[in-house]
């Protein structure tokens, strides 16, 4: 989806919501940094998708001496690592003061995810919706439970057709009908 046609521009803080995640912070802290970002693209490609948020997933580069970068994963997704010294709070407070000038604002929502209360005030005070990490990840479960229910075949009632639900005076008229019998 193009970002005009997304009905929202939804900015993560990446180390944030692995920090605040348990499934995350795990992975993390057992498999390492690269196992947990890997689980929290693949989680939000699909929640982005599903939501049609166009998602920009913020990665600090603040120690590390590398140029900034952006990754496109999906139509839905990309990554933005942050240039030397500068934070995932102050790439997103940088974006949310472009978008506060930008016209798309009258058609899209602009949705920060972080449980940075410093960034929550920040945020809101240029006029973006704030989501805690744990909102966030009760959006996720809850569309992922809604693409699991469109996923699984309803099963279909051995009675459903016409037929099932004549009387059985017609149901035998038929019958005879389609035997060639006459009636």
């Amino acid at each position: 989806m193009a970002s005009s046609a997304c009905q929202a521009l939804l900015l993560i803080d990446g180390y944030n919501i692995i920090g605040a995640w348990p499934s995350l912070r795990d992975a993390r802290d057992f498999d390492g940094l690269e196992t947990a970002r890997a689980r929290l693209v693949e989680i939000l490609a699909n929640y982005s998708a599903f939501k049609g948020f166009d998602s920009r997933l913020v990665f600090d580069a603040y120690n590390q001496h590398t140029p900034g970068a952006q990754e496109n994963i999906t139509q839905n997704l990309a990554i933005y690592y942050t240039h030397f010294g500068q934070t995932a709070d102050s790439y997103i407070e940088k974006a949310c003061a472009q978008f506060r000038s930008d016209l798309r604002k009258f058609e899209q929502r602009l949705i920060v995810a972080t449980s940075d209360r410093a960034q929550q005030l920040t945020v809101v005070g240029y006029g973006a919706e704030w989501m805690s990490a744990q909102q966030l990840a009760a959006d996720v479960e809850g569309s992922t439970q809604r693409i699991k229910r469109r996923q699984t075949p309803s099963k279909r009632s051995p009675n459903r057709f016409l037929a099932h639900s004549l009387d059985p005076l017609a149901q035998e008229r038929l019958a005879k009908l389609r035997l060639g019998l006459k009636q």
